[in-house]
């Protein structure tokens, strides 16, 4: 590591100019929260592996800021050479910048992986020290990186209609009439699921994200697709030709904008057709989402760009009926495997520990009895519930890396187990155990936290907490215009009043065979992150608590956002509620029964009747027995 920032420093000084600071952020060029092993440069250099974050290093320091999600995380992943910055506690990393470098400082950064809306909001800022914020001449991170993974080559396969349930000429149609609303004469699109959202594809070159590297802009006639080709079989390729869209190399895009800027950019079609083709009206503006890197905004003049959010980012989390029912089926099977595996869990958990189990109460009196050699860690109990999801029809992966957390891991929030250094399961302590997969036909995502010992009062109430908050949440009714944010006190309300709370959102959008989040929408105590919640929208709920070094609890499932049959409707609004798709039990044994309400007993019993009726077909006997078990009606 300390090799890495001593060579990163001499680029800095011999760069032209010289860098007083270098940026390097988590995103790649299409600014994706996940990206490929390739891109993966702010852990490179950190050291910190979370998903969030971005590194500063300047000439005598080196800075790591993140969220909440990962400050356990990054205390333990980064060396003494970097200090933790914790955003929404410490300066935000411009204003650090700005108040700690002195003027006229060079900040460099790759304008590929910084987006409009980031770069604009630094320069702006910058301006008032003097500073500037600087293009790097090459990726400087990539210079010094000398093993850094090579770029996949991912096959790319079309998503059909049966799963997708609009074709492309319709959403072409339809991206098309947006543009002749807003005035706009064409549109670049770089974010990676509406690129394979609006053509009905998808690929591989993202883990746990069946998304393709590629950029597409759309005019008024054309459609533009610029990708390796080396992905694209003959049967795409003559998709991409039936839906009339050019297929263009990866790195042909940046040129293509500059044509674009000067209204020159047409498809061979086009001037086949029309011999010298007539240009768009060049008084048409090029449309332009605010997340868009800056590299190939900088190709166009500022009076030409019409900068607001992509058309297509709200389209695509409105799910159309084949892809909402894709869904119900998706968690369905997702739900079953989730019991197969907590059954095959317990039984395991009895076997080789001697522990209470699922159901009853006792401490293990010998937590490390071992059948022969056969223990179970973090790593290798998220492996067999992988294996029990790939036998589910339509599977193809997971969504995320499975959070498989024992004890004190568990309240590092998105702990990410490695085999060498994970725990061993312990029954004397909580497991919380977060995960999802990808099937054709949906996206799921899932949280249960379970103890297969003897749970402490105060585990109990903790847990008893988030549950309420969770039902409080899945169980609201509101009036159209709401947004995720004036819903998220809902589910903190339960934990403050014992003076407690989370560092994360409380619900994120999920795709359809696509990221497991997914905007524009969002359920956060952050005001600027949501719009409006609408019907037919996906989101989670998924409150928690975490116990620095002892213990976290969450409880997610999906929800679908429908319209609400209330019995008035005041100033004739309509109204909201939530269906919950996500089917597998809450452990009522960490259920203190007496801080229920009378409703959210009753609540957790029909739920758990729905999880039996909707689950025992996919099941054997002996796990519907379990299931039977598990569901048991609660009383106060």
């Amino acid at each position: 590591m300390a090799d890495t920032l001593s060579a990163l420093r001499s680029l800095m000084a011999s760069h032209s100019p010289p860098l007083d600071a270098l940026v390097v952020p988590s995103e790649d060029y299409h600014q994706s929260e996940y990206v490929s092993a390739r891109d993966k440069r702010r852990a490179f250099v950190s050291g910190f592996t979370g998903s969030a974050g971005l590194a500063l290093i300047t000439k005598n320091e080196a800075l790591l800021w993140t969220d909440g999600r990962y400050f356990l995380q990054a205390e333990q992943q980064l060396t003494d050479q970097w200090r933790l910055m914790r955003m929404g506690e410490d300066p935000a990393v411009e204003i650090w910048i700005s108040t700690n470098l002195p003027e006229d400082s060079a900040v460099g950064i790759d304008f590929w992986c910084i987006s409009v809306e980031t770069a604009q909001k630094w320069k702006s800022l910058f301006a008032k020290k003097q500073q500037n914020l600087v293009p790097t001449t090459k990726n400087l991170v990539d210079e010094v990186w000398n093993d850094q993974p090579q770029a996949e080559i991912n096959p790319v396969h079309v998503h059909p209609l049966k799963f997708s349930g609009r074709s492309v000429s319709d959403k072409l149609k339809d991206l098309r009439e947006n543009l002749k609303k807003e005035k706009a004469r064409a549109i670049i699109i770089t974010t990676l699921d509406e690129v394979v959202w609006l053509f009905n594809i998808r690929g591989g070159d993202v883990s746990y994200s069946p998304v393709v590297h590629a950029f597409v802009i759309v005019t008024r006639k054309s459609a533009f697709f610029y990708v390796d080709e080396r992905k694209l079989s003959s049967e795409v390729k003559t998709y991409m030709e039936e839906n009339n869209i050019t297929v263009k190399d990866y790195g042909a895009v940046s040129s293509d904008v500059a044509l674009l800027a000067s209204n020159q950019l047409t498809s061979a079609k086009e001037t086949q057709s029309n011999g010298a083709t007539e240009p768009e009206d060049s008084s048409h503006k090029i449309w332009v989402d605010p997340r868009c890197c800056y590299s190939l905004y900088s190709k166009l003049s500022g009076d030409q760009v019409l900068l607001q959010q992509s058309p297509l980012s709200l389209p695509k989390s409105l799910k159309n009926p084949v892809e909402m029912e894709g869904l119900k089926n998706a968690h369905i099977r997702d739900g079953a495997a989730i019991v197969q595996y907590f059954a095959w869990l317990d039984k395991q958990m009895q076997e080789i520990y001697g522990a209470s189990g699922y159901f009853k109460e006792s401490e293990s009196q010998n937590s490390k009895k071992h059948l022969g050699d056969l223990k179970l860690t973090e790593v290798s109990v998220s492996d067999k519930l992988e294996e029990f999801r790939a036998a589910k029809e339509h599977f193809r992966g997971l969504s995320f890396p499975t959070i498989s957390s024992v004890g004190p891991n568990g309240s590092i929030i998105h702990y990410e187990p490695e085999a060498k250094t994970c725990a061993e399961l312990d029954p004397n302590s909580m497991y919380l155990c977060d995960s999802g997969a990808q099937y054709l036909d949906g996206t799921t995502d899932i949280t249960r936290t379970v103890h297969f010992g003897k749970p402490s009062e105060h585990e109990k109430r903790c847990y008893t907490a988030v549950l309420k908050g969770h039902f409080a949440l899945g169980n609201a009714r509101f009036p159209n215009g709401t947004t995720g944010h004036s819903l998220d006190v809902l589910a903190r309300v339960p934990l403050w009043s014992y003076g407690l709370d989370y560092r994360h959102g409380t619900g994120h959008g999920i795709g359809s065979y696509l990221n497991v989040h997914e905007g524009p929408h969002s359920i956060s105590f952050r005001p600027g992150l949501s719009i409006p919640l609408q019907a037919s929208m996906t989101v989670t709920d998924e409150p928690g608590y975490y116990e620095d070094g002892k213990f976290g609890i969450r409880l997610e499932n999906v929800l679908i956002i429908k319209e609400a049959a209330t019995q008035f409707n005041f100033a004739n609004k309509g109204y909201l509620e939530f269906e919950h798709i996500t089917w597998a039990p809450y452990q009522t044994k960490l259920i203190d029964v007496s801080l229920l309400l009378p409703e959210e007993i009753k609540w957790v019993n029909t739920y758990h009747a729905k999880c039996r009726d909707i689950l025992a077909p996919y099941l054997s006997e002996s796990e519907k027995a379990w299931l039977n078990k598990a569901t048991e009606p609660i009383a106060a």
